[in-house]
């Protein structure tokens, strides 16, 4: 039983109208936090504040998939950090995290 390929990319007004509307929401949202940081002078908690949000997101990010992934992805995190303190390079400690998370799976340790 095959579905026409035309039909599946057909979409109605509702479901389009519904896709502009969040695509202008996500623009808002983003576009006026430009908007309103480039016309309010921040204090210094403020500014301390926002310099801290990128590790916070990365680790709130991280964690739960270490925490999840199991030995593959633990064995993965302690090879990104062993390479970014020897080399000091975060993109070959990322490929090299991913490659050791790939090749662990691949020989069949978790999932």
């Amino acid at each position: 039983m095959s579905a026409d390929p035309a039909s599946l990319w057909a979409l109605d007004a509702a479901t389009l109208g519904a896709i502009l509307a969040m695509a202008a929401a996500t623009y808002a949202v983003r576009a006026g936090g430009f908007w309103l940081i480039s016309r309010v002078q921040p204090n210094r908690f403020v500014e301390a504040w926002l310099r801290q949000i990128p590790g916070a997101l990365f680790v709130a990010l991280i964690v739960p998939a270490l925490v999840a992934g199991g030995p593959p992805f633990w064995a993965g995190g302690a090879v990104v950090l062993g390479v970014r303190v020897l080399t000091g390079n975060l993109l070959a400690s990322l490929i090299a995290g991913s490659a050791a998370v790939a090749l662990l799976r691949l020989a069949g340790f978790g999932s």
